[in-house]
């Protein structure tokens, strides 16, 4: 099968996502911000983010990495859609029950309130859920062994290294509240972590 099903099927999905998330970016941007946590690791963590969305890029438009190309398989491109539509179904519903609440960095903005209802009332971070969604999918859809799981790796890093950082902003802000919230709800998988 030709690596370019694959690669349309993952550009198709990543472009839906950002019509997903643009509308709520220019949303936000109106309301303004409280507290800022954006620091050195926050704009580390999404400069290697970055790489890893581009790195499939890279993989589709040059041979720089053809060393690390095989062969795609059709379950492989089957599986990568399912994978897909979870993230676009799931990052789209995490981004409107979160409504002006939402920030792409670690803020709090003014007249911010704790989101518990909808997707939220399942999972603490379903937006990360949605990403890991994406990443998944690119591991089936980019055969390549460096683009194709470099999502996956450069967001489990992130997430090892924000999740907390951003539990501690939101005990801050919202104290017994969220305290309480935690303990009625899981990370990112809803009844597991």
């Amino acid at each position: 099968m030709s690596p370019w099903v694959g690669y349309v099927a993952f550009i198709a999905g990543n472009i839906a996502g950002v019509v997903i998330r643009v509308p709520h970016e220019k949303r936000s941007k109106e309301v303004r911000v409280a507290h800022d946590r954006k620091g050195i690791v926050e704009k580390m963590l999404l400069a290697l983010l970055t790489v890893a969305v581009l790195l499939p890029l890279l993989s589709m438009a040059t041979p720089v990495l053809a060393f690390a190309d095989y062969s795609l398989r059709p379950a492989c491109v089957a599986a990568g859609c399912v994978f897909m539509g979870l993230y676009l179904c799931l990052f789209h519903r995490s981004h409107a029950d979160l409504g002006d609440n939402w920030s792409f960095t670690l803020q709090v903005r003014e007249g911010h309130r704790l989101v518990t209802s909808g997707i939220y009332a399942r999972i603490r971070h379903p937006m990360y859920s949605a990403i890991y969604m994406v990443a998944i999918a690119q591991v089936f859809l980019v055969p390549n062994c460096v683009a194709g799981p470099a999502m996956l790796v450069a967001f489990t890093a992130m997430v090892v290294l924000r999740v907390e950082a951003e539990e501690r902003m939101m005990i801050d802000t919202f104290g017994d509240e969220y305290l309480a919230y935690a303990r009625r709800t899981k990370r990112l998988i809803p009844g597991v972590w």
